[in-house]
């Protein structure tokens, strides 16, 4: 801990304030939030082509949500610092051996010998140093043009060739490209954001500690967490009276709370009035993860309440974590049906009610991997023990990703246009 106190920060309170405003438009509904990555990274994983690949899948969704929702999109990547993972239970038993489970590698390792589960507090100087490392390269990718709008086909992973969406999304870097060139032919018109984007990094805030040692005070008023320029929480750690939410109202960045089946109305709007009491647009966002079967059931009541108390929220969706099962071989898995059902369900339910879904939230990577069902390409059971690398929860691939950008734009485009809530 007084190692870590005494270490540079990773991000600015320039940047977070950055994003706290672009949260806000889009809880204006001007702006749509992609938030996305691994469900844990790993400190084996902060290599170049790892990172660059993330980067890349992250670039080309937020490519096919701009063309497609004529909106700016806010990216915010769980990457950089999502090194701690809650878990159901708190020991895994193999072969009579019952050991504590593996919460991350800022915790422990994956590993099943009691050396590598006995939580180790010097994994969270290594966690910092990975953090930085991720962050140092993701900045130098950006700084140098590497997300320049004027280039997508630099974001092409190698092999999206293969994929059956590639048609229609080579057809959307096109458009784009075409739509570009003709902007840098009329004088005056070019502005600096086309050659570079935004790019902000989040994580759970889990690991309380780590979470003290990086957060400052910048001035008499203000304390900000910056491992990160977005936080949030998860329903285990989300209770009114957690030193989780503690934890959070007291710092000045842009929070989210995760919203599963069992929220209730009332305990929305205390959480609200404890996070946010001043109202303030961008700095609360409710990440709802129902699953495909309760979401028609569970969220109506939350929104209604937000609207009835006049709340500023941000609404995403999490398709993923309400939607996680077992195969008979043990293997957790997801199915893609599933995902996109709840996705639609969600868009449907804020829109008959006159609200607005600003973001969505994932779970994925820009690798080839097998871990989730179903998609353009119909992964069965059969082919999850391919290329399951995960080590927690499992992971939209590079093709259900774009798949799911392509079907959120039909999403929002089959949708009435409507009026917004005077409320918000």
């Amino acid at each position: 801990m007084s190692i870590l106190e005494k270490l540079p920060p990773l991000v600015t309170p320039v940047e977070i304030k950055n994003l706290k405003k672009q949260l806000a438009d889009a809880t204006l509904n001007k702006g749509f939030v992609l938030q996305a990555g691994d469900c844990a990274e790993s400190f084996s994983d902060c290599h170049s082509d790892s990172i660059t690949s993330k980067l890349k899948i992250l670039l080309q969704m937020s490519l096919i949500l701009l063309h497609g929702l004529r909106k700016p999109i806010i990216r915010i990547g769980r990457i950089a610092g999502q090194y701690a993972k809650p878990r159901s239970a708190d020991t895994e038993t193999q072969d009579n051996i019952t050991l504590p489970c593996y919460r991350g590698d800022v915790i422990n390792k994956p590993e099943f010998t009691l050396e590598a589960r006995t939580p180790n507090p010097d994994l969270m100087l290594q966690g910092y140093q990975y953090s930085a490392l991720t962050l140092n390269y993701l900045r130098a990718l950006i700084d140098s043009g590497f997300a320049s709008l004027e280039h997508p086909e630099n974001w092409n992973l190698d092999f999206v060739q293969h994929s059956p969406l590639a048609n229609e999304y080579q057809a959307f870097t096109r458009s784009l490209g075409d739509t570009l060139d003709f902007i840098n032919t009329v004088e005056g018109l070019r502005t600096s954001s086309i050659n570079r984007v935004d790019f902000f990094t989040s994580h759970e805030s889990l690991h309380l500690l780590y979470e003290q040692a990086l957060t400052r005070q910048t001035d008499p008023n203000h304390w900000y967490n910056l491992s990160a320029h977005f936080l949030w929480v998860g329903m285990r750690t989300a209770d009114v009276n957690s030193a989780h939410i503690e934890y959070l109202r007291g710092i000045s960045n842009p929070i989210g709370v995760k919203v599963g089946p069992k929220a209730t109305p009332e305990w929305l709007i205390e959480l609200i009035d404890i996070l946010n009491p001043n109202n303030e647009p961008g700095r609360l966002t409710f990440i709802t993860r129902m699953g495909a079967t309760q979401i028609e059931k569970c969220l109506p009541s939350l929104i209604e309440a937000v609207q009835a108390h006049g709340k500023h929220v941000l609404w995403l969706c999490d398709p993923m974590h309400g939607n996680t099962q077992v195969t008979e071989q043990n293997i957790k898995t997801r199915h893609f049906s599933d995902i996109l059902c709840e996705l639609e369900k969600t868009f449907q339910i804020h829109h008959q009610l006159n609200s607005h879904l600003g973001g969505v939230h994932l779970e994925l990577t820009g690798e080839n991997v097998t871990e989730c069902l179903g998609g353009a390409r119909g992964l069965a059971e059969k082919d999850l023990t391919r290329a399951y690398k995960s080590l927690v929860d499992p992971r939209l691939n590079y093709e259900q990703s774009l798949e799911i950008a392509m079907l959120i734009v039909r999403q929002i485009g089959a949708a009435a246009p409507h009026k917004s809530n005077p409320k918000d």
